[in-house]
């Protein structure tokens, strides 16, 4: 694979093209508008197959349809580029709906009923990504963090209604969403579910696990420096399988380290809600086509060989998306 501006260790080979699965992603964010199309065929290329384009505020959800509209009417023939194209395999968009907590301070209760609205219209694919977010002083205040709450159990009351999985943004606040879970009749087990880039300890994802979700692995994982994640995915692995795991690039964020130009990749979504990668640095920028390298490093981590890997990872996806995609022979 080619990396636009990577540069990564020459040694380092990535497995042959096995079929993924991206469970995180936004794609349709504006550092993509230049060259969007060609970030679609290099994905499709490196193998991976479906998308999930997932939401952050009610101002862009329409964007996320947009995006989803323009990939799954656009691109199948001329990625595929064959006279019989609609019987080729292709990459395919899907959309979650969801007010992130990072951005609390910005929801009304009117996104929520706008949010309830579209999904008796339309019906995503998930609702995400909700959860709790205590990541600066000001977001552990009791206010914020009791609207957090009244937001996060009013979109499982959704998910419960619509009986839909949900994709979890948790940062710093692992005990208090187990606890929410432990009040909540949110089941993942029947309804699915991922902790989306997951960063607790190991006995919170297994905590997690136990719970029914899924634990989404990002290009966090890449880095032999992140022991706390890599101990708590082995951890999680040791006691559940590797069942209990999907991956994710979490684009534009989350860039895997052999992707870098230089630095670390830092998570835009959380630390410039103004800029919302409008203007993200194009050397660091994560693309869906860096996906196998979180392959890669889990397949690594857990001495599990690539396409054994890949796909229980899809089977996993599917079941934490409850959807029934038909692994690509």
């Amino acid at each position: 694979m080619t990396v636009i501006g990577a540069s990564f260790n020459a040694n380092t080979e990535l497995p042959a093209i096995l079929p993924l699965i991206d469970t995180h992603t936004h794609f349709d964010a504006p550092v993509f508008d230049a060259d969007r199309d060609q970030q679609i065929q290099q994905a499709y290329q490196q193998g991976i197959r479906h998308l999930v384009l997932v939401g952050y505020l009610q101002r862009h959800f329409q964007r996320l349809y947009d995006t989803e509209r323009l990939i799954n009417e656009r691109y199948p023939s001329s990625i595929a580029g064959q006279a019989d194209a609609p019987q080729q395999p292709h990459l395919k968009a899907h959309i979650a709906l969801g007010l992130h907590p990072f951005y609390i301070e910005q929801h009304t209760e009117a996104h929520l009923e706008s949010m309830a609205q579209m999904l008796d219209k339309k019906r995503p694919l998930a609702i995400g990504e909700i959860g709790f977010d205590t990541f600066t002083d000001e977001m552990k205040q009791p206010e914020i963090f009791a609207k957090q709450q009244y937001f996060f159990n009013a979109q499982l009351d959704m998910a419960v209604r619509h009986k839909l999985p949900v994709m979890l943004h948790i940062r710093k606040a692992h005990a208090e969403a187990l606890a929410l879970f432990k009040a909540h009749d949110y089941d993942a087990h029947e309804l699915g579910g991922i902790a989306h880039s997951f960063s607790g300890g190991e006995q919170e994802a297994k905590a997690f696990v136990k719970l029914g979700f899924k634990l989404g692995v990002t290009g966090q994982v890449t880095n032999p420096n992140a022991k706390k994640l890599r101990r708590a995915i082995q951890a999680a692995v040791a006691s559940y399988g590797i069942e209990c795991l999907v991956i994710e690039t979490d684009c534009p964020d989350m860039t895997p380290i052999m992707c870098q130009e230089s630095g670390n990749s830092q998570s835009a979504l959380g630390q410039s809600p103004d800029n919302e990668w409008g203007n993200a640095p194009a050397h660091n920028r994560n693309v869906p086509a860096n996906l196998p390298w979180v392959l890669l490093s889990l397949s690594k981590l857990l001495d599990v060989p690539p396409a054994v890997l890949a796909e229980q990872l899809w089977h996993n996806s599917c079941n934490a998306l409850q959807t029934d995609w038909r692994y690509p022979a």
